[in-house]
């Protein structure tokens, strides 16, 4: 393709003595700028960014949710408006701000790939949303007892996974991944998790006690029990006991409760740290409240040294 352009007719000699010029395009230096959706970009890059694990699980499902809410639309630049509409949409569903930042941050990561590997030409700045520290909850052990009763009229095996849940504080899905040998010698080895970090811990007595069973074939002392069914028998469970309408009595509760307890019995927060697998500690710290005893020396100070005011 050719363009000739001649002298602008400027006026006096200047315009005379301007030769005229041609500029030329060939078509070896045009480029079709490529569109991509978020599922094509997790499709090339995921397998990089994210190992395989319960957290490139979650991601799956963060990156599959974002291109629903975009309608699969296909880009070469993200920009500011884009990702606030994505974020009041997130918000519109009921997503927490703790929620929306953990799927932000999946999508930050990818698109920062994507734009390392000039697949995208710009990116938005990414504002971390406020988080609220809400109310921790955890179970009494009279409601553990009623609960778990009614989980074990329902399944042995639903009841097996609940208490070893209970006693060593893991997730759900650590829980079911165990195979055999990662139960052995009292104590759990925890291979695949939410920080990609392995951990072991001891076991308590009845921990030990719930994973002694016959083989039967199963990869694992769990490997028999899918999440959604452990999720259904658990709900009818609570509703049979009065705890139906509490939001937070999930499976996940068994978790903050061996926590609470681990920080009420006076175990320091780097341990129970270590022994729930948190990356920081300040995860951790949420359940510092707790370690209630740990200030009444501060009492005794005050008395003894300024108790005669």
């Amino acid at each position: 393709m050719s363009l000739d352009t001649h002298a602008i007719e400027a006026g006096g000699d200047w315009a005379e003595n301007v030769a005229p010029y041609s500029v030329t395009f060939s078509n070896s230096n045009l480029r079709l700028v490529d569109e991509y959706s978020l599922k094509e970009l997790f499709a090339r890059y995921g397998d990089t960014l994210w190992e395989e694990g319960r957290h490139k699980y979650n991601v799956t499902f963060f990156i599959g949710e974002l291109d629903e809410l975009l309608l699969g639309r296909r880009f070469s630049t993200f920009d500011q408006d884009v990702l606030d509409d994505l974020v009041g949409k997130l918000r519109a569903r009921g997503n927490s701000n703790a929620t929306i930042n953990r799927k932000m941050a999946a999508l930050s990561k990818l698109l920062r790939k994507a734009y390392k590997m000039g697949d995208i030409h710009s990116l938005p700045e990414f504002r971390r949303q406020k988080e609220r520290a809400g109310r921790i909850r955890f179970l009494e052990i009279e409601e553990e007892k009623r609960l778990f009763e009614a989980v074990r009229a329902k399944s042995e095996d639903a009841w097996r996974l609940s208490v070893f849940l209970v006693d060593t504080g893991c997730r759900l899905g650590e829980a079911l991944g165990l195979t055999w040998n990662d139960v052995l010698g009292g104590r759990a080895s925890f291979w695949i998790t939410k920080s990609a970090r392995s951990r072991t811990v001891p076991l308590t007595q009845r921990a030990q006690d719930v994973v002694k069973i016959e083989r039967n074939g199963h990869s694992g002392p769990f490997a028999m029990i899918r999440a959604a069914q452990f999720r259904a028998m658990w709900n009818e469970a609570k509703a049979e006991v009065g705890l139906g309408d509490d939001t937070q009595v999930v499976p996940h509760v068994l978790r903050h409760t061996c926590a609470s307890r681990l920080v009420q019995g006076g175990i320091d927060m780097r341990r129970v740290q270590m022994w729930l697998g948190h990356q920081t500690l300040q995860m951790t710290m949420r359940y510092a409240h707790l370690a209630t005893s740990d200030l009444d020396p501060c009492v005794d100070v005050l008395e003894l040294k300024f108790g005669g005011r």
